[in-house]
This record gives structure tokens, C-alpha cells and sequence, in this order.
């Protein structure tokens, strides 16, 4: 992010329909500002931006609303890879089937949550049961 902060930011000012970035992400693109500062700047820059935050669980910002979602508690951490990817794919799921957004982020927060208590980034078990749930 830091070695291309400034095609970041002339990206963000386009027409993203969907953006997806942890936390550490976006931060590192505004390393001046708190993440509710970050929020209240790139609101409206995207139809959704969506920022993972770990075991604090995530944001989806729209040009007209915030929500937070909590994440799933485990029992174990096993591995982080792919929880990211997993989020983004629980969330979209979601959209495609026009769910409100606190479930397509409670979709996505079950997905990385399954994901993070093995190890890889490819799930042991189908996923299909989360979706269905």
C-alpha cells in the first residue's frame, strides 16, 4: 500500500462498486488519520467499502449507511490465510441474493471464522452448510 499509496488514491476516486481492504490496509492509505476519520472520508467514494477488522469484525460503509458487524467467535485460531478471501466470498453471496447487509457481512464473518480454525486457505468441510444457516 505505501509504495503505491498514490494509485490507491486515484483509484478510490473512481467507480467502485464493491471495495473490500482490512484494516491495516486502508490505514496504511490514510496513515494520518483514525480509522473513524478514515470511514467518514472514503464514505460515498464506493457503493460499498467493506474493512475487515479481525476479531473486532467489519464495516461495510455505503454512500447512505454504516453497519458493524460482529465477528464469529471461535474456539481456536488455527491459521488466518485466506480468512479475507473467505469473508469476501460469504459477503458476496449474499449480495447476489439481495440480503440485507448485516447478513451478507454475518455470511462473511461465518465463512472466515470456519476458515481461520484449520490450516490453508482452502476449506476441509463445504461451506454450503454456513450459507444455508
Amino acid at each position: 500500500m505505501e509504495a503505491h499509496r498514490a494509485d490507491f488514491l486515484e483509484m478510490l476516486g473512481g467507480t467502485f462498486d464493491i471495495l473490500f481492504s482490512n484494516e491495516a490496509e486502508i490505514g496504511a492509505l490514510f496513515p494520518e488519520k483514525s480509522l473513524e476519520e478514515i470511514i467518514a472520508h472514503v464514505q460515498g467514494k464506493a457503493q460499498m467499502i467493506i474493512i475487515t477488522r479481525g476479531e473486532h469484525g467489519s464495516i461495510i460503509v455505503t454512500p447512505q449507511e454504516r453497519v458493524e458487524v460482529k465477528a464469529q467467535l471461535v474456539s481456536k485460531v488455527v491459521d488466518t490465510t485466506g480468512a479475507g478471501d473467505l469473508y469476501a466470498a460469504g459477503f458476496l453471496y449474499g449480495v447476489v441474493k439481495n440480503l440485507p447487509l448485516m447478513e451478507c457481512g454475518n455470511l462473511g464473518s461465518a465463512c472466515a471464522a470456519a476458515i481461520i480454525q484449520q490450516l490453508g486457505a482452502r476449506s476441509q468441510k463445504p461451506l454450503k452448510a454456513l450459507i444455508a444457516a
